[in-house]
């Protein structure tokens, strides 16, 4: 049966590159503002008040992309009864776990390690989609392309990058890795049944009330004093809401492989906002920045290539 037309263009690989590089590029722009977030709103930066801070952000993003999405719709849009199970494991591996276990991971490891953790996502979301949930087939391409990608994110780490150790540190962002990568999966199997930025909007919100809960329970305190500190916080709602809900639009209509790829960007877009936003000190060469797009870009194009005929 013909394709619809949604079907095509979400499908279509002009469409499918720049929709996914606008994602990866609004997340990494979340690391400067995040940084910028800690100095303007947390008295004290601990793990209770990261925690908070990240449960009001969530929740927020769950607000706006249920109103964004309610206004383009022309009604107020809520899941179907029975999806709300579905909606609720999701915020519990998308939002939860993942960024409870990345808040105090990242908190006793260094933020080279946590990049390079980080990007092992893809290796787990196309391992889970594939031996676990049979949504696609594994295959040496796909692994050759991961490959590709993942020695683009060591190279433009490669001047910081250290190989002792630690459990509560880069255990804990690995667990926050196979957590997010767990979520890709869930939110291509549940779109069967919600309109994946349905999906979003309520997971966001549901995971940013139990995330402010437990940042309140254990004495967390955010200050919004200042205009800057929220606009800061609106825009890092805002960036969740469009890239989670246009990610898992991408998700719904493609492989997982195809998709997930491209979050190797995120850590170039991370290290170049960073650099130009914040008063540090960057340590990475262009070489590095030229060897690291052109890996990362050889793993794009070995997992779009030849996609057509891919399980979906």
């Amino acid at each position: 049966m013909q394709p619809d037309k949604k079907t095509q263009i979400c499908r279509n690989s002009f469409f499918v590159t720049v929709a996914a590089l606008l994602c990866c590029a609004l997340w990494g722009s979340a690391t400067p503002f995040i940084k910028i977030g800690y100095g303007l709103l947390l008295p004290q930066k601990n793990v209770p008040s990261i925690i908070l801070f990240a449960g009001i952000r969530f929740a927020i993003a769950g607000i706006l992309a249920i109103a964004l999405y309610s206004i383009s719709r022309r009604k107020f849009l809520y899941p179907q009864k029975e999806n709300w199970g579905r909606i609720v494991k999701i915020a519990a591996v998308q939002t939860v776990i993942q960024y409870l276990f990345f808040y105090i991971g990242l908190a006793n490891t260094s933020g080279v390690k946590g990049t390079i953790i980080s990007g092992s996502n893809v290796f787990f979301a196309i391992i889970i989609a594939a031996l676990l949930y049979r949504q696609e087939r594994l295959t040496w391409r796909k692994i050759f392309g991961c490959l590709l990608g993942f020695a683009g994110i060591i190279a433009v780490n490669l001047n910081g990058l250290d190989w002792n150790m630690n459990f509560t540190g880069d255990a804990f962002v690995l667990f926050s890795t196979i957590s997010y990568a767990f979520s890709s999966v869930l939110i291509k199997r549940y779109s069967q049944y919600e309109d994946p930025v349905i999906i979003s909007g309520y997971q966001f919100l549901t995971g940013g009330i139990i995330m402010i809960a437990i940042g309140f329970g254990f004495g967390g305190s955010v200050e919004i004093a200042t205009s800057a500190g929220m606009g800061v916080l609106i825009y890092l709602a805002f960036l969740s809401a469009v890239a989670y809900s246009l990610w898992g639009v991408l998700l719904q209509y493609n492989p997982v492989s195809r998709i997930t790829v491209f979050s190797f960007v995120i850590p170039v877009f991370g290290v170049l906002l960073s650099s130009l936003m914040l008063d540090e000190a960057s340590s990475v060469t262009p070489v590095q920045l030229i060897v690291t797009l052109v890996l990362i870009c050889a793993g794009i194009l070995v997992l779009n290539f030849g996609t057509g005929k891919e399980k979906t």
